[in-house]
């Protein structure tokens, strides 16, 4: 038997993953009894979830109604992008140094990752949130990654409000991933420099959004 935090923990994942899927959009109201309903458990996980939510930024607490889901700005995303742009950059700029071919090669693998899952969403959020979290995991920062990961946690909650409500069945924009070679071909030829403008480049082109960073 579960016991109460993995209760909290699955009902967590599960509204993320209904929010994910677009079942929730941004602005819709949740409420206690219909998610214990929903999810077949007590009112305690379920709450505890909700709170959690709350706290992440993902839900808004409405006394006597209920949780509102957060709507994500285009200034929010572009926030969020500008703040990647420093993180990442800068881990490029003073540890591209650390990178080796051996490097290079699981990168382009999670790169071909992409190309050959092109027709699916999720998954080619979450190869392109890989290529990223691996690159500035190879800087060797850990708390650096820690941040990376949760920020991108966030901005895939826009991915699904912005993409993902609007070309649900299309497929994914690969071309908002084209600079993740350049990237790569900067960084093998040690040129961080090069490399920050192609990365500028790669999240100006976020789910189709197109972001104002300096190139």
């Amino acid at each position: 038997m579960p016991n109460r935090e993995s209760l909290k923990d699955s009902v967590y994942n599960r509204i993320m993953e209904d929010i994910f899927c677009y079942e929730y959009q941004a602005g819709d109201i949740l409420n206690e009894k219909a998610l214990m309903e929903k999810y077949g458990c007590s009112k305690t996980p379920v709450r505890e979830a909700l709170l959690s939510l709350c706290d992440d930024q993902v839900l808004k607490s409405i006394p006597r109604y209920g949780y509102e889901i957060i709507r994500l700005t285009t200034e929010d995303i572009s926030e969020m992008i500008q703040f990647r742009f420093l993180l990442e950059g800068g881990m490029l700029r003073y540890n591209y140094g650390r990178l080796s071919e051996t490097h290079f090669r699981k990168l382009d693998e999670i790169n071909a990752l992409i190309r050959e899952n092109s027709g699916d969403v999720w998954a080619h959020w979450q190869y392109n949130a890989q290529f990223h979290q691996t690159l500035t995991g190879f800087c060797g920062n850990e708390y650096a990654l820690e941040v990376l990961t949760r920020c991108m946690n966030r901005l895939k909650r826009a991915y699904a409000q912005f993409y993902w409500g609007k070309w649900a069945q299309s497929v994914p924009p690969v071309d908002d991933t084209r600079h993740h070679v350049d990237i790569l071909n900067a960084l093998r030829a040690g040129n961080p420099e090069e490399a920050q403008r192609s990365l500028a480049l790669d999240l100006n082109d976020f789910g189709g959004l197109k972001i104002s960073l300096p190139v």
